[in-house]
């Protein structure tokens, strides 16, 4: 019998004193904050608005100097953002926002696995949401585009921002306005 009762044969030695282990260099940040922030530009930004057509979207993104693939859905054009880059998927979601006051847009962002989505109105950021309510009634092509199962060229009826003119944009924007006027 041993002096200790849960010492089995071949069971390795643990010293009392972990002193021994050498020198474990690690540090401990003041700031926190680094630890929620994301770290990366996301791998896609896509805005998910109210906006009937492509077109009326490519033409407010182009107004708004934003490059954009708009994308026509039965609920609404998607605005698939070029530049991810530090916060430009927040100032688009905002600029676009802001240009269709009164309707609120969701920005939705993929970062390797995870997937974010944030409520914008009036130029303003609400609040986040959760990404699976969201895509609980999505358009068929939002699910494809962040699951990559289809790229933005791939899918029908797809509108670039850039090939819209300024002044283009002015038309296609005063005419979709004369038109709903019309409807009311």
């Amino acid at each position: 019998m041993t002096d200790t009762p849960n010492e089995k044969p071949g069971t390795p030695e643990i010293p009392d004193d972990l002193g021994d282990l050498g020198d474990l260099e690690f540090e401990i940040p003041d700031d926190l904050s680094a630890l929620t922030e994301p770290t990366t530009d996301p791998d896609l930004a896509i805005l998910i608005t109210q906006i009937a057509g492509a077109e009326p979207l490519a033409a407010a993104c182009s107004l708004a100097g934003l490059d954009v693939d708009a994308v026509p859905t039965a609920v609404g054009a998607l605005a698939v953002l070029r530049d991810r880059a530090g916060d430009a998927s927040e100032r688009a979601a905002a600029a676009i926002s802001q240009l269709v006051r009164g309707v609120p847009l969701i920005l939705v962002t993929r970062r390797g696995e995870q997937l974010t989505a944030i409520r914008f109105t009036d130029g303003e950021r609400g609040d986040e949401l959760s990404p699976g309510l969201v895509l609980g009634g999505a358009p068929e092509e939002l699910e494809d585009l962040l699951t990559g199962f289809r790229a933005v060229a791939d899918l029908p009826g797809v509108m670039a921002s850039k090939d819209i003119s300024r002044f283009k944009a002015m038309r296609l924007l005063t005419s979709a306005a004369r038109r709903a006027r019309k409807k009311q």
